[in-house]
């Protein structure tokens, strides 16, 4: 993981990039500590803030791309095995957490490629069934791009807002206590506009047939 460290030491477009499209495949890279010091350094000055959000969602974007080729063209069973294996161990990776995000994904449709990059724990591993269940690839890009680009905008507004009154020393703490807020947040407004659409779709359904 030093290679990661020296990387999250030096935010760069590339940097921000490449370790976007490794928290999109099954490196356990948090976007928190990526996405929002690059937007606490571009309140700086040092880097453009759009350009932090762009970068990180296009490096975004190539890693779901990864996982869902994978899921696409190996299949289910070598998914497991990998999750299984050593490697996927080091990479915090099991096949409970892919059943997971199966689940997720088969229980809430096509939308869950967008919903699931803002859910801890389902960001990374959303696009393996995606692939799986053989979504098509513009429609699966798509729905990643703004779900990642909504994600990433979060992170950026907290750094930017951060640099107002954190010391750069403290900013890390900082961004990972404010991060749990906004993740239960999220987490709270994801579920509350499914229950509305599960109502709402139940509401026209019965209406349907009293008709």
């Amino acid at each position: 993981m030093s290679f990661i460290t020296t990387l999250l030491a030096h935010l760069t477009y590339g940097t921000i990039f490449l370790l976007m499209l490794l928290e999109s495949t099954v490196v356990p890279v948090p976007s928190e500590l990526v996405v929002s010091p690059a937007a606490y350094h571009a309140a700086g000055g040092n880097l453009n803030v759009f350009l932090v959000v762009l970068f990180a969602t296009i490096g975004a974007d190539v890693g779901a791309s990864i996982n869902y080729a994978a899921g696409y063209y190996l299949g289910r069973p070598l998914v497991y095995r990998f999750a299984n294996s050593k490697w996927g161990h080091l990479c915090l990776l099991n096949q409970e957490k892919v059943e997971k995000s199966e689940k997720y994904f088969y229980d809430h449709g096509v939308a869950a490629t967008l919903t699931g990059r803002l859910i801890p724990g389902i960001r990374h591993l959303i696009s393996i069934p995606a692939g799986l269940a053989k979504m098509p690839y513009w429609k699966f890009l798509f729905y990643t791009t703004i779900g990642a680009g909504v994600w990433h905008s979060i992170l950026a507004a907290l750094g930017w807002w951060l640099h107002t009154f954190v010391p750069e020393d403290q900013l890390d703490d900082k961004i990972m206590e404010y991060g749990d807020y906004i993740k239960w947040g999220i987490i709270a407004l994801v579920v509350i506009a499914i229950a509305y659409f599960v109502i709402k779709h139940y509401i026209k359904k019965r209406k349907k047939n009293e008709n």
